[in-house]
């Protein structure tokens, strides 16, 4: 489905660059998007997973992620039933789950593609996605996003008289795409067209795992090391406390809560896992090495994926694609309730992240930040996700070519949080 979304995007650009005498506009597009891929894209993707892979190192050698999963792992176990349930992958899953959540980009995304790393040395059929994979990328194409913090952020610096209310919106459209998500992913796997070949080779084994014996993770702490991670513990959350405290007078005390937890959760996470670590007797430093490592790595098998995703939507956005599709759409926008500014929104954001937000800036420019299309297009923004960019991304870190049912899946959770965001504003703003 990927390959003929991506020759779709490629041809009707360059037809429709022809035909409208954007002939330069495509060329310039394609070769930014190219330098885009490398230079904003893929280098900083590696600095960001050089970092993090070292830190979920250090997490992954203490027991300290063993530890999270094990809340998580009957639900887990249900999702991916395919995946041992002691498995590396399933606590990279948790972490990524709740990063996103947390409107964590920079964090989510490399344990994601550790995830994914996990989750591939269990196919025995390189090149084809599996179930397991289909899910979770369906899970990160449709995650519940607690605070849609760009949106927000946007219609503030805009003047918003109330920017905060498109939380409660985006969070409903977040569950509705969530839900469409997972439901779509498992259904879609049972169809005959997405069925998976039988396998020629060796299956391979799960991924061996130290034994309690072995593993620092079954060593206690001594009391005073006890004593010095509660006090780290402590700082934090007095730190959350007061940022409460000053932020609870402007908005509402659970959302005072969330924005508070985000702002301090990826400074608590760079010291708490080494500090954990240490106190587990680990060699931090040589452990963190070894696992930023991996993280150049990644940014490079993953840069071919990007380049050819990224090419063929600024090709097909510079030949004018987008807005001819606004206007063949524009006759059935009134009978759905979408505003004609919104339209352009809701088609790109499958394709870029960047674009879309730059579109919503557009749209609160244009009309205003206290309009319904502001209102609206924030909780699309908040409420779907960038699907054919994260599938080049966490695909290209394991090399799949075949993605099976995880576009299809991906593109039914953006139509429900669009559908889902329709129905709550009109709600809520009209």
């Amino acid at each position: 489905m990927l390959n003929y979304l991506w020759l779709g995007l490629i041809v009707c650009g360059v037809i429709l660059g022809l035909l409208t005498g954007k002939t330069e506009a495509v060329t310039a597009a394609t070769f930014e998007a190219a330098k885009s891929s490398l230079m904003s894209i893929a280098l900083p993707l590696g600095a960001v997973m050089a970092l993090w892979l070292g830190i979920m190192r250090l997490a992954e050698k203490s027991g300290a992620v063993e530890r999270l999963s094990s809340f998580l792992r009957p639900l887990l176990t249900r999702l991916f039933p395919e995946v041992p349930a002691d498995h590396p992958a399933m606590g990279a899953m948790v972490m990524n789950i709740a990063a996103n959540m947390l409107g964590l980009g920079n964090a989510a995304t490399p344990l994601g593609l550790k995830a994914m790393q996990g989750l591939e040395t269990l196919n025995p059929r390189p090149g084809t996605a599996t179930n397991a994979m289909c899910t979770f990328l369906a899970i990160n194409t449709s995650s519940v996003q607690l605070i849609p913090a760009t949106a927000v952020g946007i219609l503030a610096a805009a003047g918003a008289a109330h920017p905060t209310s498109i939380i409660g919106t985006a969070l409903v459209a977040t569950t509705c795409s969530f839900i469409t998500g997972i439901v779509a992913v498992k259904l879609l796997q049972r169809l005959p067209m997405f069925a998976l070949a039988p396998v020629t080779g060796p299956t391979p084994l799960p991924v061996a795992t130290e034994s309690a014996s072995e593993s620092t993770a079954s060593v206690p702490l001594s009391l005073w090391k006890k004593l010095l991670l509660a006090s780290y513990v402590a700082l934090f959350a007095g730190t959350i406390w007061h940022l409460v405290a000053a932020r609870v007078t402007g908005t509402s005390l659970p959302i005072s809560i969330v924005q508070s937890i985000s702002v301090v959760a990826i400074p608590f996470l760079i010291g708490f896992f080494p500090l954990y670590a240490a106190l587990k007797g680990i060699s931090v430093y040589e452990e963190f090495i070894e696992g930023a490592k991996e993280g150049i790595q990644v940014a490079l098998r993953i840069f071919p994926y990007l380049v050819a995703i990224l090419v063929a939507v600024g090709v097909f956005r510079a030949a004018g694609g987008i807005a001819i599709l606004t206007r063949l759409l524009s006759p059935v926008l009134d009978l759905i309730g979408l505003p004609p500014q919104v339209l352009p929104l809701v088609l790109v954001r499958p394709l870029s992240g960047s674009a879309a937000t730059g579109l919503f800036a557009e749209i609160v420019k244009a009309c205003g930040p206290d309009s319904y299309a502001a209102q609206l297009a924030g909780t699309i923004l908040g409420g779907t996700e960038t699907t054919l960019y994260v599938l080049a991304v966490y695909f290209g870190s394991v090399a799949i070519r075949r993605g099976r049912h995880a576009l299809a899946a991906g593109l039914l959770a953006d139509a429900a949080g669009v559908a889902a965001s329709l129905v709550i504003c009109r709600l809520v703003f009209r």
